[in-house]
């Protein structure tokens, strides 16, 4: 008898996308949701979540908004315990403050870790709580979370806490059939990064970094993030997936 490929759809489950009303986090909710999830798009702010959800059921698509600050463990916990469970996780929540390490506020320093290490921890716990057997949690990391970048020794902690968390709670939870992985990207052109990419010496050196001859767009997120959170990835768990145009090949 032939193999069969696993399924990428993600029909009658539920997906929870953080960050979800623009850039990564809005192509993570609209990948998954295409893909035949109900996805709750949570982000601080209504006016964004809600323009962006009507585009989405306009496609037909299932959907839900929550206005929610990722980094307010008590909002967290009063989110969940008010939710039923989620079969995807996906953490697309973030901050950057990008300066040299000799300049380093405390106030920066606890702010990103905040954001990108702490809060994404107790994201990923309080999922896991009741996610089912076959569930996923995807963390959107980084590729400073695998090598090192100048004014960048902030961000590449956190994103480097986020991996090794990543690893262990795979090992923990993968006994109960939760798989936990992250997806790395490169810089990516959305709103935010617009004056990075504007600035010619910056994009120089991105574009010296990329081994393909294009900049990364919110596109090229989309197919990795529904496999990580779909059957075909059923065997994937503790790893880093890197949608970087093989800037840490060398």
């Amino acid at each position: 008898m032939l193999p069969r490929t696993p399924s990428f759809r993600l029909d009658g489950q539920r997906a929870l996308v953080t960050g979800a009303s623009r850039g990564i986090g809005l192509g993570c909710a609209v990948a998954l949701a295409e893909a035949g999830a109900h996805v709750v798009m949570a982000a601080r702010g209504q006016a964004e979540l809600d323009a962006a959800a009507t585009e989405m059921r306009a496609e037909g698509w299932s959907v839900e908004t929550a206005v929610l600050d990722i980094a307010d463990l008590d909002a967290q916990a009063e989110f969940f315990g008010a939710q039923a469970p989620f079969d995807c996780l996906v953490n697309s929540a973030g901050l950057a403050r990008h300066s040299p390490a000799l300049d380093t506020r405390p106030e920066d320093f606890d702010a990103v870790m905040s954001v990108n290490l702490r809060a994404a921890y107790f994201l990923a716990t309080n999922a896991a709580r009741t996610m089912p057997d076959g569930g996923s949690i995807v963390q959107i990391s980084s590729q400073m979370g695998h090598v090192g970048g100048l004014d960048r020794a902030v961000y590449c902690a956190s994103k480097h806490g986020v991996e090794g968390m990543t690893k262990a709670m795979a090992q923990e939870f993968g006994p109960r059939g939760i798989r936990v992985n992250s997806l790395c990207p490169t810089f990516i052109r959305t709103p935010l990064t617009e004056a990075t990419f504007a600035d010619p010496e910056k994009r120089a050196w991105i574009m010296g970094k990329i081994k393909l001859p294009r900049v990364a767009e919110i596109e090229d997120i989309m197919g990795a993030v529904v496999f990580l959170c779909s059957p075909a990835s059923a065997m994937v768990t503790g790893t880093g997936l890197l949608v970087d145009g093989g800037w840490t090949s060398g």
